[in-house]
């Protein structure tokens, strides 16, 4: 609800021009709006949100105060010991990826939409040195796929003639 209101009132939002992206509807060519505003506004001032040169938590603070609209960033116990972990192998200025609840600019799920001056838990950091970047995990967010609150996979039964229903 909040993106479509965005989008209906045209402009941008924190400097950043806003288009439909209607990939899954029209494939390649639903992205061709989104794909062109984003040109534009690269071949503009933009510039990287923060430098991970400044370390992991520099990093986080500039994504929760400046994107999420956080007041602050407080880290629990595991998050510091696994920051230190982090510092210790000289993994803190790889860059960060902040995993939060989909509903809400914030870590809490009830509180929808996009708040400001909330603070923003992180509750552990996780680092992917494969990939290359740290991943923050904030209030009860889980790192496997997520499921709708009603699954598909509850319609989906075999009947007594050996017939799958409920897939479509």
């Amino acid at each position: 609800p909040y993106e479509r209101e965005l989008l209906s009132q045209g402009g941008d939002f924190f400097g950043v021009p806003l288009g439909a992206g209607r990939v899954l509807g029209e494939g390649g060519a639903g992205a061709l709006e989104l794909a062109e505003l984003v040109l534009e506004h690269l071949d503009g001032d933009s510039h990287p949100l923060y430098d991970p040169a400044k370390g992991v938590e520099a990093s986080i603070e500039k994504i929760a105060t400046s994107i999420y609209r956080a007041a602050r960033v407080e880290y629990g116990a595991k998050a510091k010991k696994d920051l230190a972990y982090i510092k210790a192998n000289g993994w803190d200025t790889l860059p960060v990826v902040i995993s939060k609840t989909q509903y809400s600019f914030s870590d809490d799920p009830h509180e929808l939409g996009a708040p400001s001056g909330h603070v923003l838990h992180v509750r552990e950091l996780l680092p992917r040195t494969g990939a290359g970047f740290i991943v923050a995990l904030t209030g009860d967010v889980m790192t496997m796929p997520g499921l709708p609150k009603k699954p598909t996979a509850n319609a989906i039964d075999v009947n007594e003639n050996g017939n799958i229903t409920g897939l479509f």
